[in-house]
């Protein structure tokens, strides 16, 4: 077993949350508050690093509940780097999952759907699938996107997923990025004018299903297309995540998360950040499916 340097790991969290965190007022006093737990030895008796995390991000959640801001533990050793974790998650998810797309299923009636899990996997990843999904998709009489098993992922596989479902340029979110002492960095997530196969279109009804687990890219994906009124969301209220994060491994099985940015929709003039989104039609997850099915039904007449 790998010995903690419960200082030195403490420290190092210290620096990179003071350093990045989205809000810099908030990251330095969480940065102060976990130096002075360190030097009262709030950590020092701990043995493991599953039970170093749990208190760290303990504490890191004790100003606004950010639940992207933790200390995370792994039960498999996660290389080290920047980022270097979720880049081996993805890849582990997308070799067991059909890269994100583990199902497509044509539905009595003309119903299709996608399920999207268990995360939106990086292009590089999973655009193939996503684009075949899609374009069968696109053949049906209206469209479920399945996303209650949907832990989180990258926006840019959001963005391109809307893609299919818009006829026209339409703006999606904007992401404020922290970018030191120049303020925040503005990105603008558009649906994209081109994309491979064969577009859904604006026109066919299109539900999406949500659970309590549904999170973080996944959650980005269902707000899109629930604000903008292009999808009716069918099932339980989503986990509250919206700043987007990097990861840092401070221990073979310990990595650092930190949001670097903050989500902000164009029509609603928030986001989803700690309260979730609220269902179109609230049901258990496991009514959703049958639920959106006759409410797609009815729409098609």
């Amino acid at each position: 077993m790998t010995s903690l340097d419960h200082d030195g790991i403490v420290a190092r969290a210290a620096d990179l949350v003071s350093s990045n965190y989205v809000f810099p007022e908030i990251g330095e006093k969480l940065a102060a508050d976990l130096r002075a737990a360190a030097a009262a030895g709030r950590y020092a008796a701990v043995e493991g690093a599953e039970e170093l995390g749990r208190l760290v991000t303990e504490d890191l959640q004790a100003a606004n509940g950010d639940k992207h801001l933790r200390l995370a533990f792994h039960a498999d050793v996660v290389p080290d780097g920047k980022d270097a974790a979720a880049e081996q998650l993805f890849a582990n998810a997308a070799a067991e999952s059909c890269g994100g797309v583990p199902r497509f299923q044509l539905l009595e009636g003309g119903v299709a759907v996608v399920e999207f899990a268990p995360m939106l996997l990086p292009l590089a990843l999973s655009a193939d699938s996503v684009t075949a999904a899609m374009t069968l998709a696109a053949q049906a009489k209206a469209v479920i996107l399945d996303l209650r098993g949907n832990l989180g992922g990258d926006p840019y596989t959001a963005q391109y997923i809307c893609s299919y479902l818009f006829d026209e340029p339409t703006h999606l979110n904007t992401q404020f990025w922290r970018d030191g002492e120049n303020g925040d960095t503005e990105e603008q997530s558009w649906s994209l004018s081109h994309v491979p196969g064969r577009r859904v279109g604006g026109q066919k009804p299109v539900a999406v299903l949500a659970s309590g687990r549904t999170f973080s890219g996944g959650e980005e994906l269902t707000y899109n297309l629930q604000q903008s009124g292009r999808a009716v969301v069918v099932g339980e209220r989503t986990g509250g995540g919206a700043h987007p994060r990097h990861g840092w491994t401070l221990h073979p099985h310990l990595e650092l998360t930190v949001p670097v940015g903050r989500s902000v929709n164009p029509t609603s003039g928030t986001s989803w950040e700690g309260v979730g989104i609220a269902p179109d039609i609230a049901c258990p997850a496991e009514e959703a499916l049958d639920r959106a099915v006759a409410e797609l039904l009815t729409r098609l007449g």
